[in-house]
């Protein structure tokens, strides 16, 4: 590490990881680690997450739901 705090992520890693040059990486800390990764495999990760949350479904399909429950109580009610 630089003393501006830089670091380099050997070209090798990069391959392994993905990241090409001109790529917009995000990193975070997760555990106690960082993590560099693309906006593309941050998205990816996300949608896969959500995706798990919701039990597999779609998470539109799920939100579109509840709000059609939710219009309907209001027009019950």
């Amino acid at each position: 590490m630089t003393p501006q705090g830089r670091v380099t992520i050997p070209a090798q890693l990069r391959r392994e990881a993905g990241i090409e040059v001109g790529d917009t990486v995000v990193v975070h800390v997760e555990d106690g680690r960082v993590v560099v990764e693309t906006r593309a495999q941050l998205a990816a990760r996300t949608r896969r997450d959500v995706a798990r949350a919701a039990g597999g479904g779609s998470a539109v399909d799920e939100l579109l739901a509840e709000r059609r429950a939710e219009a309907a109580r209001e027009q019950e009610g």
